[in-house]
């Protein structure tokens, strides 16, 4: 296992993805804040370069291989918004990518994965082993392999994000941050630890998947088969020894949303902040929705980690939804 990054290591990436990757946007909304009871700070990743704050981590390993180890090219592995970062950050670069994704990857994903160079090998996530398939090409290739979370350069990079929050906010009481394979929450938890150690950072998965949540009231990291929700961007079947560290380290509490919960927030937030976000970006807010009984005046940070979803799948799940109010 890798040393696990502290958080210097988060420090050193923001100055190396910085002119690279957005200082994405921090979103108020008084509708939100009326309805809630809570002052809510939404650090938009979906405006972030490839619509998702993947970028960050791809972006800082990159830049982190030596040159030599750069050239021979990178692999990944992922249901689309990591894709989507490697291929993007290895073009920035200048060098070639191979992402392993499954079948069914949103059309969308798939499509601008490799409008940005790379080249997409296939596999069936329900029946094949997509870290065996990405290791096999790097080795043939004498590439590198870029795990989707569990590297310290992605979790730093990762981490950025609630630096830059922090950093535009101040002291938050709570941080509500999605999970998938833990990448963004356990680099995110980090960084609070430090610039915010009253913040309770709390996690967020899809009720349908929650390895996660398993894992830390187990104090042992639990797996889990391939979960059938929506929120694509959390189809993980369990944590990694780094982000499992991480977060029995540094997270608060790990609470879950459901599908229809979160299809409900997808609309809500489309009509009342005028933005687009995907269902696994929408865990945070649903989760700081429901849980804001318990945080009457506070001040709440919401990580809005992506927003790439197909138009055509957005309008078939919003419009299936009641308008807000009804």
């Amino acid at each position: 296992m890798h040393a696990l990054p502290v958080f210097a290591d988060v420090v050193a990436a923001a100055a190396r993805i910085k002119g690279r990757a957005h200082r994405t946007p921090v979103l108020t909304s008084r509708y939100f804040n009326s309805a809630s009871g809570t002052t809510l700070f939404f650090k938009a990743e979906n405006f972030q370069r490839v619509g998702a704050f993947k970028f960050r981590g791809a972006t800082n390993a990159i830049a982190a291989l030596p040159q030599a180890v750069r050239q021979r090219g990178v692999v990944a592995f992922s249901s689309g918004n990591h894709a989507q970062a490697v291929a993007s950050a290895a073009q920035d670069a200048g060098i070639p990518a191979t992402i392993v994704m499954p079948e069914d990857a949103p059309a969308m994903k798939l499509a601008a994965t490799r409008g940005y160079g790379a080249e997409v090998v296939l596999y069936d996530r329900y029946t094949q082993d997509r870290q065996a398939i990405a290791t096999a090409i790097a080795n043939e290739r004498g590439a590198t392999v870029l795990p989707p979370f569990d590297h310290p350069d992605i979790i730093a990079g990762q981490g950025t994000a609630a630096l830059e929050l922090f950093e535009e906010t101040g002291p938050l009481d709570a941080l509500f941050v999605p999970v998938g394979g833990g990448g963004l929450a356990s680099g995110c938890a980090l960084v609070a630890s430090t610039v915010a150690p009253d913040c309770a950072v709390i996690g967020v998965e899809p009720a349908a998947g929650d390895d996660a949540r398993q894992s830390l009231a187990a104090g042992h990291i639990v797996q889990i088969p391939v979960p059938r929700t929506l929120a694509d961007g959390a189809q993980t079947t369990a944590l990694s020894p780094l982000t499992f560290a991480l977060m029995q380290k540094y997270l608060r509490d790990i609470v879950t949303v459901d599908d229809a919960a979160l299809v409900a927030t997808m609309r809500l937030v489309a009509e009342r902040m005028k933005i687009v976000v995907e269902p696994t970006g929408c865990l945070g807010v649903a989760a700081a929705l429901a849980a804001a009984p318990r945080w009457q005046g506070r001040r709440i940070g919401v990580l809005v980690s992506g927003g790439n979803v197909d138009m055509t799948r957005f309008g078939q799940l919003v419009q299936a939804t009641q308008p807000a109010g009804q």
